[in-house]
């Protein structure tokens, strides 16, 4: 009965059964829109982020297919800046950009994936509304906890801790600094499964660099016009373009001084986030092209400590990423 099974689904090949996921008017329309491409597929986290590009004439959505919706995701295709692309809303922190990323490397002809966004930053030299082009991401949230009083561990050490007690105030209310019940907890490198590897054969990476000629390109992007003022209330200084060497992820939204200036002192990381580095990995494992353009929101954890200040300036630093976006797709020359 099983030889006759796996006889039927070989027979039947895009099928009924072999089409339980995807239909078969489904796959006849991913193949119309694929015939079209390839396309530069676009990744943005939330509605807001998205909304310069809709509102963008230099944005034509295609005539014929204008979107294609599938598990939960919106897949909108046009044109910007004279490239065809497909752009999909992800939505907030790494599982769904992970997701949504695979989908869109799985069912459509892609062959370079851009990420643009908001980010907190956690470099105090730049400003709200600067953006930010960086040569590497990490994945700053999958950490081994040590157990207090633990010497040895079967976990890597080479990315550093952060160790808990060195954050203790000091008050009477906390014991001294070496019995903090917290303990440390160390950065482990992420595993994933390259593409065009072994199966089932792991390779462990922590700062996942973007594409190289798409990072030396985004050297152009300096001139590009940014916005300065929301309202009536203007920043200090007009925003700039600037590549930066790190970028971080984690699902964690950082509004917190302390830990900003960790992970700037620790790894060196400008724009602090919830998303990009899940592209990344997405797009490493793939062996695809990839590259990630954020606009500073905040200084995370810093500004007033009644509100943060994205909350004023985030709109702003999605119109500057984006059109950073937008310069950069109309010098791409592939």
């Amino acid at each position: 009965m099983e030889l006759l099974l796996g006889l039927l689904v070989l027979l039947l090949g895009t099928s009924t059964i072999a089409n339980a996921a995807i239909s078969e008017l489904s796959w006849r329309e991913i193949s119309n829109i694929n015939s079209q491409g390839p396309y530069f597929g676009i990744v943005v986290p939330n509605g807001y982020e998205l909304d310069p590009l809709l509102h963008s004439p230099r944005y034509v959505a295609d005539d014929k297919f204008p979107h294609f919706d599938f598990a939960g995701k919106h897949f909108r295709i046009g044109v910007l800046e004279k490239k065809r692309v497909i752009v999909v809303m992800c939505g907030l922190g790494m599982l769904n950009a992970g997701i949504s990323t695979q989908l869109l490397l799985t069912l459509f002809d892609v062959k370079g994936v851009l990420n643009y966004g908001i980010a907190g930053n956690g470099n105090p030299k730049l400003q709200i509304g600067d953006v930010t082009i960086p040569q590497y991401w990490a994945h700053t949230g999958l950490w081994r906890w040590q157990r207090l009083g633990e010497i040895d561990g079967d976990f890597s050490r080479k990315f550093g801790n952060l160790e808990f007690a060195d954050y203790s105030n000091c008050s009477k209310d906390f014991e001294p600094k070496n019995t903090n019940l917290l303990s440390k907890v160390w950065y482990q490198a992420e595993e994933i499964y390259p593409v065009n590897g072994n199966t089932e054969v792991n390779h462990d990476i922590f700062w996942v660099p973007v594409d190289k000629t798409y990072f030396k390109i985004a050297r152009n992007l300096k001139n590009v016009k940014l916005d300065s003022c929301v309202n009536t209330t203007c920043l200090p200084r007009k925003p700039v373009v600037t590549r930066v060497e790190k970028g971080v992820t984690a699902n964690v939204f950082v509004d917190n001084k302390a830990y900003r200036e960790f992970l700037h002192s620790k790894f060196d990381a400008t724009p602090i986030e919830m998303e990009t580095a899940a592209v990344a990995l997405v797009c490493f494992q793939q062996n695809k092209p990839f590259i990630a353009i954020r606009s500073l929101s905040d200084l995370a954890g810093g500004g007033s400590a009644l509100s943060n200040e994205a909350r004023v300036f985030s709109s702003l630093a999605s119109r500057n990423a984006f059109e950073v976006l937008a310069k950069f797709i109309s010098i791409l020359n592939y």
